[in-house]
């Protein structure tokens, strides 16, 4: 069976893998010219499984009002006269209820804990270098009011069977001694020994190249048109080549992983996706000196920033801002991050080095990923993984392939069936 995955993002990719290791033919397309070119290019490089709450929770709507009309907000909608964007920001707010919640909570912890099993497993078995780093993530409490919630925080991961402790300012230094520079007080932490850190785009290109020494078929530079259906099937596809030359493609079975591109795709065959571009900023640049840039990834739970240490270099990743398609870079919008660099590792980094970079996370209001059977028999999704496509990649991936052989995957989420 002939099984073309459409997208090579770090989704795509593993699902092509763990589709290929599952004993069937693979193909990709994708309109780029190499794997994880687009979103997987440069993320805040975490698997950050202990933080399975998604932007969708009761305190969203409150913080979201909290920082309106400021150009470096953490979260900012640039409003249009679009309505899927009103339909998803609606949608949105549903999933800030409590009881909403919860459950997406629970879903992507047990997603992102299964996940994380498949990758390391993965790593086992290919040995791929990614400049991963398995020393945790620290997660960076400012106020002494938010670090007050760390307690019940490490609680309910220990439900979802995620290993997480409280750190006072002194033990967050002694696990990060970078953070002793920071140049404002530290409420406390929580540390989450469990994740792990690295390069998204270089995991997503080195798997990409076992891929192809496995006789998996990429097509490049190829731009998926629209999917030609009938009958309650996908019949082929349309596509164009980078020279312009258009034609049809054809497998026995399609998977989507066209992330923010895939409601688009597949609006015409009658699916209304609930997935909208969620675009996210990062800098990128050379350590300076290496002693005061961290070793241990961070996330700053106040700022809704992170970063990781890639060999000797820093990502620093963050905010999220609803403007349709639009990846140009804004300076108000990469400032708050070279800020925050300043102030927690001054003298780390080689600021003319700095490079900044946007991308669109294929986000659905409740960060709950499209994962199983589309409304045509022979079409499938993996997509709308938002802001934690890598750390839900592997797993979405295996299982997705344990749903295509007609198996339940060992996970308690909403698949589609």
């Amino acid at each position: 069976m002939h099984v073309m995955v459409l997208g090579a993002g770090v989704t795509g990719v593993t699902t092509a893998w763990y589709l290929r290791q599952a004993g069937f033919e693979v193909s990709l397309v994708d309109r780029q010219a190499g794997a994880g070119m687009e979103t997987s290019f440069a993320n805040g490089g975490q698997i950050s499984i202990s933080h399975p709450e998604p932007w969708a929770n009761p305190s969203a709507p409150w913080l979201a009002l909290r920082w309106l009309g400021r150009a470096d907000a953490p979260l900012k909608i640039r409003p249009a006269a679009d309505p899927a964007q009103w339909r998803w920001v609606l949608a949105f707010l549903h999933e800030c209820l409590p009881w909403r919640t919860r459950r997406n909570t629970a879903a992507i912890a047990a997603l992102a804990v299964w996940s994380g099993h498949c990758l390391a497993r993965l790593r086992d078995e290919t040995g791929l270098e990614y400049e991963q780093r398995k020393r945790g993530i620290l997660h960076l409490f400012n106020t002494p009011r938010e670090f007050a919630r760390a307690p019940r925080r490490v609680a309910e991961l220990a439900h979802f069977g995620i290993e997480a402790r409280v750190c006072q300012p002194a033990e967050c230094v002694a696990i990060e001694p970078a953070l002793a520079a920071r140049q404002s007080p530290l409420a406390g932490g929580i540390h989450a020994p469990g994740d792990e850190s690295g390069n998204a785009h270089l995991f997503t290109r080195a798997l990409a190249e076992r891929l192809e020494q496995a006789g998996v078929r990429f097509h490049w530079n190829t731009q998926v048109l629209q999917l030609n259906h009938g009958n309650g099937t996908i019949n082929n596809i349309d596509i164009e080549d980078g020279i312009g030359r258009r034609g049809a493609l054809i497998a026995d079975a399609y998977v989507v992983c066209l992330g923010s591109h895939s409601a688009e795709l597949l609006a015409p065959t009658g699916m209304r996706l609930p997935i909208y571009p969620v675009k996210g900023y990062s800098i990128t640049a050379a350590l300076t000196e290496p002693a005061r840039a961290p070793e241990v990834s961070l996330t700053d739970e106040s700022r809704r920033i992170v970063c990781s240490r890639l060999g000797e270099r820093l990502r620093v990743a963050g905010t999220a801002e609803l403007a349709g398609f639009d990846t140009r870079i804004r300076p108000e919008r990469i400032r708050p991050l070279l800020d925050w660099t300043r102030q927690h590792f001054p003298g780390a980094i080689d600021e003319a080095s700095v490079q900044p970079w946007a991308g669109l996370r294929p986000a659905t209001p409740g960060n709950l990923p499209l994962i199983g059977r589309s409304t045509s028999t022979n079409l499938w999704l993996n997509t709308g993984h938002g802001t934690l496509g890598w750390t839900l990649a592997c797993g979405s991936a295996s299982a997705l392939v344990a749903l295509m052989r007609g198996e339940q995957p060992p996970v308690a989420y909403p698949f589609r069936t």
